[in-house]
């Protein structure tokens, strides 16, 4: 083997790894709706935990990528540890698909339809698929399965050209005597878990390994320590990613170094043991490609048959070795790890701006409230409601703004477009209510009260402004877009109100039934609520808008206002609804 060789075996190298990269950002990306639908049935049944970490492990090509999300949702509050340990068992189930793809390499035959199994047959044809759906697809979905076709091309290119680069040191003797070394297997552990820990990725170093085994040189005896070692560096990803996070993330990743440490050191105690007893003849043979695809199935499929059915002991291991502190950790509402997969990312942001929409309709109700019947506690709890909705905005703007600028499929662009739109109309909301509650102090501080008729009339529109808003909510937390077309009509209503109140503000004000001083706050209350309903407006016609595409919604209420049927109709039975009694 010359300086050729090694450089040749270096390129290969590199495109293995970008082809393995490539392959699985773009297999993550074109699965992220599978991947919430997968997660969303999640449940606290194990089998159910083990499948779903193995189905998402084998469409992402990656159980470092897995457990990272784990660790992600963990930190969150969507995952409990329990769960995550299930998933983790199944994501290590799940990784050896790659291991037998990759195996495919190593077939030999002069049968034809054998030959075409080969990845040096087939994958001409998918890099030249790949290519084309890149440059000339005209949607995402097919450039994105391009650009996956492209990757699995690269990587099975690599992983031959590294093939090819590696055999001649089949008449190296050196190399031989590094392998040698392998064969005892605290070495060979620990030489697999430093090559997975530098690369991150037990996929790739198992694909290494199966490079290595074409020199004929990688045995049954130092393949298997390897292989087990390997899967004890795959943790180091998840250990790094939860520097930073809450105890039960902290665990989540220990379970996972737990779980591959004991599986390690059981089967490994095992293996020896009964090879010390019944000399199996096939250590000392040659491994291929397949046949290390077959032991890190085995290998894997075992530890998880041994530590299935102590996933409770796990737990509480975890627990003893990160113990609670006296004050519980507070949970992430938001997550950057969850940013690794796009799609559960938006899930997550879509929950925490329902629960800043709830918040902020909340509050302003509870200030309308407050004006027949002030309270001091309860206009402090508005004010810190106010606050905790301006913290939900901070932290969703921030978080959506570094989420948009991340490589989207074209609906997950689209939501995070609109929830950016929709938070500061929530905020907004929330804003109102405390200039709601402060016309309320006002008049709890100067003794004023309107008059019999004043409160009558500002009930039938805090009632208009209350359904508008229970519209406004629904709407966006069904993403229904009829319900979002029932606001404008009663927008239109709301301010016909307000001009009404305030006509009659000033008829009362004439025959001196008000003061000069009420109307300063009257035309502050009405002026607050008006604007709650334009806000409303403001939600309802973006979730209709982003339904055919768009976020032009001032276009939208300029077309709805021109006269479509259902918008007269609609106002009609709104109008009538809130008539003011003469």
């Amino acid at each position: 083997m010359d300086l050729f060789d090694v450089l040749t075996m270096i390129g290969g190298l590199s495109l293995f790894l970008f082809g393995m990269n490539l392959m699985g950002s773009y297999l993550e990306k074109a699965a992220g709706s599978s991947l919430k639908m997968l997660l969303s049935k999640l449940t606290t049944r194990k089998l159910m935990g083990f499948l779903t970490g193995m189905g998402v492990t084998a469409i992402i090509q990656s159980s470092s990528a897995t457990t990272v999300m784990v660790v992600g949702f963990v930190n969150s509050g969507l995952l409990s540890l329990k769960q995550a340990i299930n998933v983790i068992m199944g994501a290590n189930v799940g990784t050896t698909v790659t291991a037998w793809i990759l195996s495919l390499t190593g077939l030999e035959s002069g049968d034809f339809f054998v030959q075409l199994l080969k990845p040096t047959s087939f994958t001409p044809v998918l890099a030249l698929i790949g290519i084309v759906l890149t440059m000339t697809g005209k949607s995402e979905r097919k450039k994105d399965i391009g650009m996956i076709l492209l990757g699995f091309a690269v990587l099975m290119f690599g992983m031959d050209t590294m093939s090819d680069a590696v055999s001649g040191l089949k008449e190296v003797p050196e190399f031989r005597n590094i392998l040698v070394m392998f064969s005892n297997p605290i070495l060979g552990v620990i030489a697999g878990a430093a090559l997975t820990g530098i690369i991150q990725s037990s996929s790739a170093s198992v694909g290494i390994l199966q490079a290595l085994s074409a020199t004929g040189q990688v045995t049954f005896g130092a393949a298997i320590p390897i292989i087990m070692g390997q899967n004890i560096g795959t943790t180091v990803t998840a250990l790094l990613s939860s520097v930073g996070t809450n105890k039960n993330a902290h665990r989540t990743a220990v379970v996972h170094l737990l779980f591959n440490v004991i599986g390690t050191v059981v089967w490994l105690i095992v293996f020896y043991a009964l090879n010390a007893v019944f000399r199996f003849a096939f250590v000392a043979l040659p491994i291929d490609q397949l046949g290390i695809a077959i032991v890190h199935t085995v290998f894997n499929l075992l530890c998880t048959v041994l530590l299935f059915p102590f996933t409770g002991l796990l737990e509480k291991l975890a627990c003893r070795i990160i113990p609670d502190a006296k004050a519980p950790d507070q949970i992430q509402i938001l997550d950057e790890r969850l940013m690794a997969t796009p799609a559960v990312a938006i899930s997550r942001c879509m929950e925490v701006t329902g629960s800043m929409a709830r918040i902020s309709m909340d509050a302003m109700k509870t200030a309308c409230g407050v004006l027949k019947h002030y309270d001091a506690k309860t206009a402090q709890a508005i004010r810190e409601t106010e606050d905790d909705v301006d913290q939900y905005e901070d932290m969703l703007g921030t978080y959506l703004v570094k989420l948009s600028g991340m490589d989207l499929s074209l609906s997950d662009s689209r939501q995070t477009a609109k929830m950016l739109h929709l938070i500061s109309d929530f905020e907004r909301i929330s804003d109102h209510a405390v200039n709601v509650l402060e016309s309320a102090e006002e008049m709890e501080n100067k003794g004023l009260e309107f008059s019999e008729y004043a409160r009558k009339e500002l009930d039938v529109l805090v009632s208009a402004v209350g359904e508008i808003m229970d519209l406004a909510l629904e709407s966006f937390l069904k993403n229904d877009v009829g319900l979002a077309s029932m606001v404008e009509p009663l927008e239109e209503v709301v301010e016909a109100l307000k001009e009404q109140l305030r006509t009659r503000h000033i008829l009362r004000l004439q025959k001196g039934e008000c003061t000069i001083e009420l109307g300063f706050v009257w035309s502050d209350l009405l002026t607050s609520l008006e604007r709650v309903a334009d806000h409303c407006s403001n939600i309802a016609g973006c979730i209709i808008e982003m339904s055919h595409d768009s976020l032009d919604v001032h276009d939208y209420l300029g077309s709805v206002k021109t006269g479509s049927p259902g918008f007269l109709q609609a106002y009609d039975a709104y109008a009538r609804k809130y008539a003011l009694v003469e």
